[in-house]
């Protein structure tokens, strides 16, 4: 079958949203536009794991704009897929078909395997096919995902309720952070983890590579704090973790790397790595 003179991807995240529109040429692709703006749409959910007006607003606002890019191209050209807050929120309904209409085309919710399986095929193909075993860790705004695979073989994959925005609220609600907090927060991200610890231990991994938005910030803060030469250490992540506590709270965070947007959730999404850490070794 004929691939479409323009194709286009939508991934309605927990933390942002994301466009990206291609050109398939000799079988691969020429990226045309690409587009991403923070909505949070899980910090958007109440007690009730409802949207909150705001929350529905920002996102249908956000949804428009797509909208506008995507409106002309033809039905089957588009994908759009809702992910880990979207599939936990009660009585979308009414939202959904509304940000079907700004966004001209059809959503689909999909699974947290769904969604990590679709992770490990996005990075073993941004890769080189070097046979070695690898795992996978992308750390969303509601969930982080965990893969081990090879080549572009998916080996074990999981889907755990944790994630930058999820953690945030619930354990720096009101943006203080101290040594019981960030503890509480490492716990409970451990609790998480435990019980897929043996198996990915027993199945082990030759590198490990991570996919998100929080992971590429705290690698940047990292590295341009000078805590790590390349990627992620523990050593690292010891030396952000004093330094969180040194500021105690999220609005006196000043660290080069670290973007505006992204400070709100970055303590959230610190103890889901410090635990990964100490889970996966």
């Amino acid at each position: 079958m004929d691939l479409p003179e323009t194709i286009a991807a939508v991934d309605l995240g927990s933390n942002s949203f994301h466009l990206l529109v291609a050109r398939p040429q000799n079988g691969t692709f020429v990226v045309l536009d690409r587009l991403r703006e923070m909505v949070r749409l899980r910090a958007g959910l109440d007690d009730e794991r409802r949207l909150t007006d705001e929350a529905r607003e920002r996102a249908l606002q956000c949804l428009q704009r797509f909208g506008q890019r995507l409106r002309h191209l033809p039905r089957g050209s588009v994908r759009v897929l809702g992910t880990n807050t979207l599939r936990t929120a009660r009585d979308t309904r009414g939202f959904l078909e509304e940000a079907e209409q700004a966004l001209g085309h059809p959503i689909e919710i999909i699974e947290g395997i769904e969604e990590a399986r679709l992770i490990y095929q996005g990075v073993s193909h941004a890769l080189a096919e070097d046979g070695r075993r690898r795992l996978v860790v992308d750390i969303g705004g509601g969930s982080t995902e965990l893969i081990i695979g090879e080549r572009f073989r998916p080996m074990h994959l999981e889907s755990t309720e944790m994630g930058c925005v999820s953690m945030s609220s619930r354990h720096f609600a009101d943006g203080t952070i101290d040594r019981k907090r960030l503890r509480r927060g490492e716990l409970d991200a451990l609790m998480q983890l435990e019980p897929y610890q043996t198996t990915f231990q027993s199945l082990g991994w030759d590198e490990a590579i991570g996919a998100s938005g929080t992971i590429r910030s705290v690698g940047r803060v990292l590295q341009e704090n000078g805590w790590a030469k390349h990627g992620i250490t523990k050593e690292g992540l010891e030396r952000l973790k004093d330094h969180l506590l040194a500021a105690g709270h999220v609005d006196n965070l000043q660290l080069p790397g670290l973007s505006e947007h992204r400070r709100p959730v970055f303590a959230g999404g610190v103890v889901v790595l410090l635990a990964l850490f100490r889970a996966l070794d």
